[in-house]
């Protein structure tokens, strides 16, 4: 078994402002919990001082690694970090802490049990979405009825940014993962599926951010087209346990 019982991942693209509140709330958080863990930074592709930033709070807070992509894209920064990590469980946040890391202990034992995957929905019973303009709800409910009819039927909300994943369905899933964008929520948990893993929606508070850098339009349409090579990738075996 791992030393260290959770991981904590941050995709980090041009989060200089972001970045210093959230890391002292998620460190502050830890070191007040009775289990080992780490921060793992994926600094990938940033054009403004993020890179400086992070090298401060190297220096501030030990339980941090940060790791450097010179390529862009989240979905490349979470594989980076979710097979660097050596937690029991590795949990993907977004640098935004729209979920509030507390919120983080629904998804550990003892509330969930020997659960390989567990993910953040706003869509169930008990969840809050506070401050999201209707209109972004809508158009998500709409990319989310494609995902649910192309990929993975049954699941509420795959692309909210806070996702658990146990050490062994990383180590399986996160090898076969080829989209680096923002599609790759789903696909990854395509992957799961496939390979037998459950996975269990955990309804959380999700505070909307207006400095969002999910572009709505664009990137909803860009990642409705990824739906379709995820299918053939499926179709094609590229996914299948090996």
């Amino acid at each position: 078994m791992s030393k260290i019982f959770l991981s904590i991942i941050i995709p980090a693209h041009n989060e200089e402002h972001r970045l210093p509140a959230s890391i002292k709330k998620i460190s502050d958080f830890l070191q007040a919990q009775d289990f080992s863990s780490e921060i793992i930074v994926v600094e990938n592709g940033s054009t403004d001082n993020t890179p400086a930033v992070l090298q401060t709070m190297v220096n501030d807070y030990p339980q941090i690694k940060v790791i450097k992509e010179k390529q862009r894209g989240k979905g490349l920064a979470v594989r980076t970090g979710m097979l660097a990590a050596e937690g029991e469980y590795r949990f993907q946040a977004d640098a935004d802490l729209s979920m509030p890391i507390e919120e983080v202990m629904k998804f550990l034992p003892p509330v969930l049990i020997d659960i390989p995957v567990a993910i953040a929905s706003r869509e169930l019973t008990g969840s809050r979405r506070i401050g999201e303009p209707a209109y972004r709800h809508v158009i998500g409910r709409i990319f989310n009825l494609l995902v649910r009819t192309l990929a993975l039927p049954g699941l509420q909300d795959t692309q909210c940014g806070f996702k658990c994943f146990r050490a062994d369905s990383a180590k399986a899933v996160f090898p076969l993962q080829r989209m680096n964008g923002m599609s790759f929520d789903a696909e990854v948990l395509l992957i799961a599926r496939r390979h037998g893993f459950a996975i269990s929606e955990v309804p959380i508070d999700w505070y909307f951010d207006p400095d969002s850098r999910v572009h709505l339009i664009k990137d909803s349409l860009r990642m409705a087209l990824d739906l379709f090579t995820i299918r053939r990738n499926a179709r094609n075996g590229l996914y299948d346990p090996r």
